[in-house]
């Protein structure tokens, strides 16, 4: 019984191109009780072969969180039999705005703590008393409201790129960091302010509305579908877009391009880009925003001394990065001292 890829990212690429067939990206979650996450992590991976899922899935005690593309034909299929799951059943899947069939090239499905790194002891408050959900046009309407504070959910990397107007966009590189300065920056407002958060498919905002309410904060809403259900609504029912620029996304496409406002810079040159790269030095992966220009210059590195390195033979660039842990290091993007300031 086969649990784990077989293939390559390449090697699935060129199948993908093989087939030839649009797949879809989506994402869906929910939180539920779940007494054997590795027993449905094993039995949702066999299942999902069957509808040649791709994509990376947490399971955990406390739900799912799903990121996946498929093929188109397929979805219908795949929807009813994540509705034969109980605890999924009607589930939203919340379908990408912009389609790339390369979004993803391997099936990861992780047994986790959580589905969510949030950092929150999940017994000292009731985390199924949540904010009230608004949908695109209710959301429109209350956060033109004085009495509103729009907080953005998600990370530096991510705001930096796109926003809805007038939210605070919190400077922090985690989820689990944001939530005790945007307690402490509004806890003047706990009942005199309305509290609307939202994220890139919600899931965030279930937890920390859940949060907020147990810390005292009276009026406490969340975008439902967060900024990709949100991008739906207002183009099926004509409503006016509110959010600026692009959504970052966590798989091949980086981004989709919600609106044509630029509202970042190169981290490099300073033009208006919105482009975000992973330094080419593979023992630094550092992901940041280099325009067109600068990547040319610089080879898509992010220092004089990674652009030394990528023009190394690879054998001698294998040795260079050998035993040395990256991961912590890949998201803080403009805020390394290592981007190479281009001079003009």
């Amino acid at each position: 019984m086969q649990l784990y890829n077989t293939l390559s990212a390449e090697e699935r690429r060129k199948l993908i191109t093989q087939a030839g067939e649009d797949r879809l990206t989506l994402s869906f979650y929910q939180y539920a009780h779940l007494p054997n996450p590795q027993e449905l992590r094993d039995e949702l991976f066999l299942k999902w072969e069957t509808f040649e899922v791709l994509g990376r899935t947490y399971i955990a005690t406390e739900g799912i969180n799903a990121q996946i593309s498929l093929p188109a034909k397929n979805i219908e299929a795949f929807r009813k039999d994540l509705y034969n799951y109980e605890f999924m059943d009607g589930i939203r899947l919340n379908v990408a705005i912009e389609q790339n069939s390369f979004s993803f090239l391997k099936n990861k499905i992780k047994v986790r703590n959580k589905i969510v790194a949030d950092g929150l002891n999940d017994e000292s408050f009731d985390v199924t008393n949540k904010g009230i959900h608004l949908k695109a046009k209710e959301f429109n309407t209350i956060i033109e409201d004085p009495d509103t504070v729009l907080v953005d959910m998600r990370n530096h990397y991510e705001s930096e790129i796109g926003h809805f107007k007038g939210a605070v966009t919190p400077d922090v590189d985690t989820f689990r960091d944001s939530l005790d300065i945007i307690e402490n920056d509004l806890k003047q407002h706990k009942e005199d302010k309305n509290i609307v958060m939202y994220c890139t498919g919600g899931i965030r905002c279930e937890k920390a509305s859940a949060y907020y309410k147990h810390k005292g904060f009276k009026n406490v809403y969340q975008l439902e579908g967060g900024i990709i259900e949100y991008t739906r609504q207002i183009k099926e029912e004509g409503l006016e877009n509110k959010f600026l620029g692009k959504n970052f996304v966590f798989d091949e496409r980086r981004a989709e391009r919600i609106s044509d406002d630029i509202v970042s810079k190169c981290h490099q040159c300073g033009v208006p880009c919105d482009t975000h790269v992973n330094c080419k030095n593979k023992g630094c992966h550092l992901l940041f925003i280099q325009c067109e220009t600068c990547q040319e210059k610089m080879l898509t590195s992010c220092s004089d001394e990674c652009k030394k390195i990528v023009q190394l033979p690879e054998e001698e660039q294998k040795k260079l990065r050998s035993g040395k842990a990256i991961s912590n290091k890949i998201f803080r993007k403009g805020r390394s001292n290592f981007i190479k300031k281009i001079t003009k």
